[in-house]
């Protein structure tokens, strides 16, 4: 068979790469596996399991009879990714640094070094689909597995980053993923699959965040002034949260419910909560920045069009009107009210299969 070219794959030690390098295997290409080091820490309670994942790569590229590298991005991650993490839960916002990891690293400096390699592609275990047309535009569309797709995740990275980009499980569903990995005796067939912030694991996470940000406690107080209880510090609070508050024993109004998350007033560093009624937490729109098209804006400045968009990774698609406001600002309604639009989160436009690229909530407001 004809080779089709040499393919870089992002392998991560979890079956999803395992099988992305499989199945390009498969189809002719020339495959190298190349694994990421994106986060170092001393001591034996280290996050990332690096060595145990690279050690998933060592056998499943052995057992595929491909070359595989390994390189070391945790400076650039530390720069590009963690610092802005660190920034936005000190402005009181709720970063998602799985969006940054994808344009500033995988599809940037990751890139890079596989073109260095020899790469005439670079593909990743991603679940998301991709068309590169005719007229030189790249298309981002949803993966067949709705419940695995991952173009949330890929928002922001940019047309030319499309560019001779591979995503190999486009049209398959997870189950056949493991039966592929099953099937060709690969280790990481049932192997579980990595959930959360990487450079945080299984640690508690405000146990982490007050490694690197001061705490600042304050006051908990309900909508109308009243005092309830104190809280540890609002970078740990987030728009709807109920757990972790600890005033399970206060008495609300006449609403039955649990207490939740309605505010956080940084300048004052004093977090709003509710109880019970949970009409405060619905909005019916919200402000966009730094928002990136990825196959190009569908309208001019000033112009609205239709179309859907999710608001949190793990939320099915709403209808919504968009307005350009900018070059890369949006104002969104939304035809539904919608609960805990949290600002430093992605609010991410859909039409039909294709991603249209997404932007970082600023605000959420009642029309």
């Amino acid at each position: 068979m004809e080779g089709k070219g040499t393919v870089v794959v992002g392998m991560s030690g979890g079956v999803d790469s395992s099988v992305a390098a499989l199945l390009l295997r498969e189809q002719g290409y020339d495959v190298v596996g190349l694994y990421m080091v994106n986060w170092e820490e001393e001591g034996e309670n280290g996050c990332c399991t690096a060595e145990e994942d690279y050690e998933d790569v060592r056998r499943v590229c052995n057992r595929l009879d491909i070359p595989y590298y390994t390189v070391n991005f945790a400076k650039e991650y530390a720069e590009r990714v963690f610092r802005h993490f660190l920034e936005e839960y000190e402005a009181g916002r709720t970063p998602n640094p799985d969006v940054l990891c994808n344009r500033e690293i995988k599809f940037g400096p990751f890139k890079e070094y596989a073109r260095a390699l020899g790469a005439d592609f670079v593909a990743t275990g991603h679940y998301c689909d991709i068309e590169h047309a005719v007229d030189g535009r790249h298309y981002l569309l949803k993966a067949a597995d709705a419940n695995k797709d991952q173009t949330y995740f890929l928002n922001q990275v940019t047309q030319p980053q499309f560019e001779g980009v591979l995503f190999p499980l486009g049209k398959l569903q997870k189950p056949q993923v493991r039966a592929m990995a099953e099937k060709y005796g690969l280790s990481t067939a049932n192997k579980k699959d990595s959930t959360g912030i990487c450079f945080i694991g299984e640690r508690n996470f405000r146990k982490f965040l007050r490694s690197y940000l001061p705490a600042q406690p304050g006051r908990i107080l309900t909508c109308d002034g009243r005092e309830v209880g104190e809280h540890i510090g609002l970078m740990y609070y987030t728009l709807g949260q109920r757990k972790g508050l600890n005033i399970g024993g206060q008495r609300g109004d006449d609403n039955p419910g649990r207490w939740f998350v309605v505010e956080k007033d940084l300048k004052n560093n004093i977090l709003y909560v509710a109880h019970g009624d949970e009409s405060r937490l619905y909005t019916n729109a919200c402000s966009v920045g730094g928002f990136n098209w990825i196959p190009g804006p569908p309208v001019a400045k000033g112009e609205e069009f239709t179309c859907t968009a999710k608001f949190r990774y793990r939320q099915g698609e709403q209808g919504v009107r968009v307005r350009r406001t900018g070059a890369d600002t949006v104002e969104i309604a939304f035809d539904v009210p919608q609960r805990a639009v949290t600002p430093g989160q992605y609010a991410v436009l859909y039409d039909g299969p294709r991603c249209l690229g997404g932007g970082v909530i600023l605000s959420a407001r009642r029309a």
